[in-house]
């Protein structure tokens, strides 16, 4: 018999976790130096065998990821598979690259996908505890990337696509009751817009026992919606006649889909009357798929800016955010009656050591209320000294249990001299583990000379910025950023595209706000006199973000695992030649 999940025994094996979450810490330290303590990168620190945490903090440094990159590469080329870990890495994931314009390797085994697995199981339990779901599928868009061997023969594709390519994947989601709609040759399909297509297909076919629609992020759900809209009628033709549109070119998705696909009027009318009787899509996945509990996807962080129009698309169904740290799940949403932008995530102790920075206001002048103007104390502490109410940077060794993958390391990521860290807020604990709020990707800086804006201050000026348009009914369908140095003094470039067209005196109005809305106090000083030029808004042609979608996408990235980069970086040149070849219009700020 196929084995099915106990919610409450899950909870009840999370809850004896996280009583003592700082021995069960320890124990987790313990094993991995245990288990690894012969691995070449750990006998360069002389630990000597120790394996307490005091040694661990005094003997291993925090490092980048540009540290450990000959170490990585070492692994990938097949010439020493142990030099980070006791026993051999077998699997390379792929960051998405959009932060700096190119994938990172990073090592990937059996051990963190168990971890993946327990904590989808956990974060499970607690959302089927106040949303209860029956035998159902899901329809999840959920895209594979293309795989590759290294030069030392290693398979290396991205995290979510050696996630989906995973035989635990399938058999957990089924374990739950939610298998996927679709099937695996669309899920692992070589174009994605013939997959995303398929996707809404099959959900379509099997809506009566659609109860949960997700994907990895919330900008896949919005995007595979604002397809919807596009491709709705011939989704209904397909349905009504049994026969798959000719845009599906591929065979083996066309051959999956027809054991699928039959004539269906009934199913093709009720979809066209709900389509039809809807007012400018509002709700339009609670009428397509009217069993439908919840929507559950990342919605932290850079997915904020989707959530309005989910929530549109959503109607009445309650959205459900998961967290994504350092290209991991690192905790379950144990509340999740909370809305996304209240939601807060209890770490599992058990499948890694983790360690915090803790942060301080920047006093360099800043104003107080100001959020993630930080800078970091030396010092780490342990998960369990951390203090409510404030707030850290997380340092994320990839320390998986079982110690079969662990490494002695900290991926606190660099950007040029500065390291990247996801920034979290401490709201609360469950037991003796804290829930962690996300607040915002400290390396995300829009900066020309004293000024320091966070991806975080980006999105509340949008925000702000963005109500001008709504007034007129449009909206910014998405966004990004630049910092522009050709000219003196160098200014920030915004990048909207845009729903409609606007009037120019909206575009100017937004401009300014845009300008104002950044109210770091180095900003608001340099730009009363002159040090920061004047704020540029530059408007995108329709369907640029996809182009930018399509590039990453093209460099192996998967559609699961995009993100739109928010500050372009200079180095970053095929998506600012993008940006520039599809720009239409061009506004300078006022404000100051």
């Amino acid at each position: 018999m196929d084995e099915r999940l106990d919610p409450e025994a899950v909870i009840e094996e999370f809850e004896a976790l996280t009583r003592d979450a700082g021995r069960v810490q320890r124990e987790t330290l313990q094993k991995i130096l245990e288990e690894n303590g012969e691995a070449e990168y750990l006998r360069r620190w002389r630990l000597n065998g120790r394996t307490d945490p005091d040694s661990f903090k005094a003997c291993v440094p925090l490092v980048s990821h540009k540290d450990l990159e000959p170490y990585i590469q070492c692994i990938a080329d097949g010439k020493n598979p142990s030099v980070l870990t006791g026993k051999p890495i077998t699997t390379i994931s792929l960051s998405s690259g959009t932060t700096h314009g190119k994938p990172k390797f990073v090592p990937f085994n059996d051990e963190l996908m168990e971890s993946t697995m327990q904590i989808f199981k956990t974060s499970f339990a607690f959302r089927n505890r106040e949303y209860p779901i029956g035998h159902g599928k899901a329809l999840q868009f959920i895209y594979s990337s293309k795989q590759f061997k290294t030069k030392g023969g290693l398979t290396a594709g991205t995290a979510t696509t050696n996630v989906y390519r995973n035989a635990q994947f399938k058999k957990t989601m089924k374990a739950m009751q939610t298998p996927c709609c679709s099937p695996d040759e669309v899920i692992f399909g070589p174009d994605f817009h013939q997959s995303l297509y398929c996707h809404l297909l099959c959900g379509l076919i099997f809506r009566d026992e659609v109860q949960v629609v997700s994907s990895t992020f919330a900008h896949g759900i919005v995007h595979a919606f604002r397809t919807f809209e596009q491709v709705w009628e011939e989704l209904v033709t397909d349905i009504r006649e049994g026969s798959l549109s000719s845009r599906i070119i591929v065979p083996s998705i066309r051959t999956a889909i027809a054991r699928l696909l039959k004539p269906d009027p009934e199913l093709a009318d009720t979809v066209y009357s709900k389509c039809v009787g809807l007012s400018n899509w509002y709700g339009l996945i609670q009428e397509l798929f009217p069993n439908t509990k919840y929507i559950y996807g990342i919605m932290t962080g850079s997915m904020e800016p989707y959530l309005k129009k989910l929530r549109h698309y959503a109607g009445e169904l309650p959205l459900l955010s998961a967290l994504w740290i350092f290209r991991r799940w690192i905790g379950a949403n144990v509340n999740p009656k909370l809305p996304p932008d209240l939601a807060t995530f209890a770490v599992l102790p058990d499948i890694g050591y983790f360690e915090f920075i803790p942060l301080k206001e920047d006093i360099s002048g800043q104003e107080q209320e100001k959020p993630c103007k930080l800078s970091a104390e030396p010092q780490p502490v342990g998960l369990t000294e951390v203090k409510v109410g404030e707030e850290y940077e997380i340092i994320s060794p990839i320390l998986q249990r079982n110690c079969k993958f662990s490494l002695c390391l900290y991926f606190c990521i660099e950007n040029g001299d500065n390291r990247l860290g996801d920034v979290v807020k401490v709201n609360g604990f469950h037991n003796s583990t804290p829930e962690l709020q996300f607040v915002c990707r400290r390396n995300l800086l829009l900066t020309v000379n004293i000024d320091k804006n966070t991806e975080k201050d980006l999105q509340l000026a949008v925000e702000a910025a963005a109500k001008l348009l709504a007034e007129e009914k449009l909206e910014v369908v998405d966004f990004t950023s630049r910092v522009d140095f050709s000219t003196e003094p160098g200014h920030y470039v915004i990048f909207w595209e845009i729903s409609g067209d606007p009037r120019d005196e909206i575009l100017q109005e937004c401009c300014n706000c845009l300008d104002r809305s950044f109210i770091d106090a180095g900003y608001v000083s340099s730009r009363k006199v002159n040090t920061i030029g004047p704020l540029e808004l530059r408007i995108v042609k329709r369907g640029t973000f996809h182009k930018i979608l399509d590039h990453y996408v093209g460099l192996g990235a998967a559609v699961s695992q995009f993100k739109t980069p928010r500050c372009v970086g200079p180095t970053n040149s095929t998506v600012l030649q993008i940006l520039s070849l599809n720009g239409v219009k061009s506004f300078f700020s006022t404000a100051f």
